[in-house]
């Protein structure tokens, strides 16, 4: 890999601001109001800083919620509109909970070419060619999606209009995931999990990025786990003698990764994108690699964690 490759950049995932309820830890109290109107004008809020402060990466999904729509306004509300911005959605999903935060279902998966097609009309309908890169949401090796001809033929056919094709990966075997994406050719960027937590998927990210693909890190703060909210005692000392905050110090680890072209924040207020953006100005070094590393958990650990976080 060239040694000139350009830094890692800040990106914001729309997650946590496109619903009322999601899995960050303390997400509850980051929504003053669950009414849609008054969540469209925080996510706003929420991109207006983002975009002054020079983020240009915005991640978007099906299953989050409002999301592309609250995308979507933010981008035509802009004047002039901006058209340096970098717009990717994810297919797959979609979403059940009908605002509501104590629905018993949030999500359903699909990852059949039928509901791509429709997903992929349905995304195209709110933010129409300003779509960049289209991913598919949370591919597994159990998933199939790998190895569906149909899903392949159509996401060839986006991918021959101009749309780059992406995979984003879940669980304790992204990185088998991963690694059979790279054996098909058809892709143009991967979207992982990697923290401090879970590093398992770095070798293979690793290869991707060789491999030419964009690498796109989420969830590096582990869904809150690696904030004031949930930080382990080490990582909280390291902050202090750092001077900053337990999440800048998370992501300023996934941004040091060689392989990395863009880390997500998954920000729900200004006051948390401002923390999460101070991660640029820190230098991850020896010392603190060696004095984290013992935050690392076994990938089925982490996940099967992962998995009990309540939706809040």
């Amino acid at each position: 890999m060239s040694t000139d490759r350009a830094a890692a950049e800040i990106g914001l995932g729309l997650a946590a601001l496109g619903r009322p309820g999601y899995i960050n830890l303390g997400h509850g109290r980051d929504v003053e109001d669950v009414a849609v109107e008054r969540m469209e004008r925080a996510a706003h809020e929420v991109l207006d800083a983002a975009y002054q402060e020079g983020v240009r990466a915005f991640d978007a999904a099906r299953s989050y919620g409002r999301a592309e729509a609250f995308l979507a306004s933010w981008l035509e509300r802009r004047n002039p509109t901006p058209r340096d911005v970098q717009v990717s959605s994810k297919w797959g999903y979609t979403y059940t909970a009908g605002w509501r935060v104590d629905a018993e279902e949030h999500e359903v998966k699909d990852l059949t070419a039928s509901q791509l097609r429709r997903q992929w009309r349905q995304t195209r309908e709110l933010l129409g060619d300003r779509v960049g890169l289209y991913q598919i949401h949370s591919a597994t090796i159990e998933s199939g999606v790998l190895q569906d001809p149909e899903v392949h033929a159509e996401l060839a056919a986006l991918r021959d209009g101009g749309v780059r094709i992406g995979l984003t990966v879940t669980g304790p075997r992204q990185a088998e995931t991963i690694e059979g994406a790279l054996e098909t050719g058809a892709f143009d960027a991967v979207q992982a999990t990697w923290n401090l937590h879970e590093r398992s998927a770095a070798a293979a990210l690793a290869r991707a990025s060789e491999a030419g693909l964009y690498v796109m890190v989420k969830e590096a703060v582990a869904n809150g786990r690696l904030t004031a909210r949930g930080a382990d005692p080490e990582l909280r000392l390291a902050a202090g003698d750092r001077d900053t905050t337990e999440d800048a110090l998370a992501l300023s680890a996934a941004l040091a990764q060689p392989w990395a072209d863009l880390v997500l924040s998954g920000a729900a207020t200004v006051a948390q994108l401002r923390s999460n953006l101070a991660a640029r100005e820190l230098a991850w070094d020896d010392e603190l690699e060696r004095r984290l590393a013992g935050l690392v958990e076994e990938p089925a650990a982490y996940w099967a964690t992962r998995a009990e976080l309540p939706w809040n």
